[in-house]
């Protein structure tokens, strides 16, 4: 029987990836999950320069990590990916953190086959594959940890993003139920639902308009977002699994 793991040595002998983990929530939950010790595998698509610098905030804090390039919307990209965290790190994906996610806002008249595309392909289906490809040394070690980044689009209607909401509450039942297929091998899975969280990405959209809709009447941090996911994959978390939490200042309330 393996050990029990409020028992066990955490982390475990394995390493964390975290997809789209150059810029933004990526960034943080890589930092995050570095100081508590986690040999840390960034994903990128296309920002290799930033990449490296969170890289580079990782050793400099003392932590370990690499830089891997792969687009999560790529069938192949995940044996790709793996190969090479795993390679370079000396140690199993125990930890994996779907965040890697893009959006084409278009109302749904006119919005094209490419813009849905596109975003299911990036934001749901490469989850699942990601998702897929952890699971085979996540069972076999019997522990594991599978953070989802979710959004509260998914929660409640934001006009213009039919195909992001879509993508992110598919994104959450998928969660739900891949938690319950791996309950009993000792691996969770959870996922984070932000609401707006300053980054690169929410930069235009966020104003006082926007704001005031928001009952703690600002935006949040990917600081904040990090320190949930961080939670969940903590050992403290080992009974949590299937669960949404969302960071969002009361908007999906």
């Amino acid at each position: 029987m393996s050990e029990p793991e409020s028992a066990a040595a955490w982390p475990p002998a394995g390493c964390a990836l975290v997809t789209g983990g150059s810029r933004g929530i990526g960034a943080a939950v890589a930092l995050a999950l570095a100081a508590d010790g986690w040999p840390v595998a960034v994903n990128y698509n296309a920002g290799a320069q930033a990449a490296g610098e969170v890289v580079a905030a990782i050793e400099q804090a003392g932590g370990r990590a690499v830089a891997v390039q792969g687009d999560v919307a790529d069938p192949q990209a995940p044996e790709r990916v793996f190969a090479q965290a795993e390679e370079q790190l000396g140690a199993p994906v125990l930890a994996l953190v779907n965040n890697a996610g893009i959006t084409r806002d278009n109302l749904a008249p006119s919005l094209a086959d490419e813009e849905w595309d596109a975003v299911i392909a990036t934001n749901l289906s490469g989850a699942f594959r990601f998702t897929r490809r952890a699971l085979k040394g996540m069972m076999r070690a019997r522990t594991g940890r599978i953070v989802n980044i979710a959004s509260v689009s998914a929660l409640r209607a934001n006009a213009g993003q039919s195909n992001y909401g879509a993508a992110k509450a598919g994104l959450i039942q998928f969660t739900r139920t891949v938690a319950v297929e791996v309950a009993r091998r000792g691996v969770t899975v959870n996922a984070v639902a932000p609401g707006f969280i300053a980054t690169d990405m929410t930069s235009a959209l966020i104003g006082p308009d926007l704001l005031a809709a928001i009952p703690a009447r600002r935006a949040g941090s990917t600081e904040e977002v990090a320190a949930c996911v961080r939670f969940l994959v903590s050992r403290q978390a080992s009974y949590v699994t299937g669960a949404v939490l969302t960071v969002d200042g009361g908007l999906g309330a």
